[in-house]
């Protein structure tokens, strides 16, 4: 039996990295998957004063804090998937006013972060036999490649196929059709078509592939979302929010030509669970990074056949 643990969309939050890492053991998982968007998109400066205690916006709240806490504050913001660093008044001030050095402290912070979790992967699980594969989501900067690199006991996957204990193959694609957005790796619906067809080609046994594409497949229960107006406000239905279907037709056209044995997606954090396409189980667990709880999918897979599976919370 190969055993998968599967998650997504942390987008940064320590706290479920190390749940992610920690459900190989829990779960006796073999095979642990994090599929993509996973960096944080918050910076957070704590200014320091001349008194030495610092302001920081906690949570969208303005505070003052001593340096006795200023390790546990950032700890705290890291677990909900926010970056933080130290910095002066006139330090803040000048990356107001210079985008570029901005840029540079929030890569620097999201590369230190990923690094870490690759150094804390290896140490984990060396010796263990389990292989975690690590891969970027629409919403990681290009800039995060020369981090995520193979490395020991963590592969990443990205645009490759790969062969998962039992001889399962997988390919993997955290590329996604466009959003209101416009992340870091969005294409049009025909080259995403494309991109996946190259990596499908490629697939020695179609029929016992698992497909690791961030996006879902387009109108499932697995790709509503809420709808949002050209000034980035959820449009109002009822007294409600309206949701639409935003997954990939590209996705869904390529599970029905070729039929692999399991889809595992993210990328709508709100449509968690489970659709059948012909033979395929698609899953999507969802994810509620801010609040550090790790949603995933757990899937036993036995002589080439889907055997069970479970969406987890925890």
């Amino acid at each position: 039996m190969t055993r998968i643990f599967f998650t997504t969309d942390v987008h940064g939050s320590d706290r479920c990295f190390r749940k992610f890492l920690n459900a190989a053991k829990f779960y006796g998982s073999d095979c642990l998957i994090l599929g993509g968007d996973i960096t944080g998109k918050v910076l957070i400066p704590f200014v320091e004063r001349p008194d030495g205690k610092y302001e920081v916006m906690l949570f969208g709240e303005r505070k003052t804090i001593g340096k006795e806490r200023l390790g546990d504050s950032r700890k705290s913001l890291q677990d909900a998937g926010q970056y933080s660093f130290v910095t002066t008044q006139a330090g803040l001030e000048e990356l107001k006013s210079d985008k570029t050095k901005e840029t540079e402290v929030f890569d620097r912070a999201m590369a230190d972060v990923l690094r870490s979790w690759i150094s804390l992967a290896q140490e984990r699980l060396r010796g263990t036999g389990v292989r975690c594969y690590i891969s970027p989501g629409n919403d990681d900067k290009l800039e995060i490649d020369s981090t995520l690199i193979d490395s020991g006991q963590v592969v990443n996957p990205e645009n490759r196929v790969v062969e998962l204990d039992g001889g399962y193959e997988m390919i993997t694609l955290g590329y996604a059709n466009p959003t209101p957005w416009k992340s870091p790796r969005e294409v049009s619906e025909d080259r995403l078509g494309e991109m996946i067809e190259a990596l499908a080609s490629k697939v020695q046994r179609p029929d016992t592939a698992v497909y690791n594409l961030h996006v879902p497949p387009i109108d499932t229960a697995l790709d509503k979302a809420p709808a949002v107006s050209h000034d980035f406000n959820y449009v109002k239905e009822g007294l409600g929010i309206k949701f639409i279907h935003v997954g990939s037709s590209a996705v869904k056209r390529s599970i029905e030509k070729h039929a692999p044995l399991l889809g595992l997606h993210g990328h709508i954090h709100e449509s968690k669970g489970f659709v059948k396409i012909g033979r395929s189980l698609c899953l999507n667990p969802g994810s509620e990074y801010s609040d550090g709880i790790l949603r995933g999918a757990l899937v036993n897979l036995v002589d080439g056949k889907l055997h069970d599976f479970l969406l987890t919370s925890g």
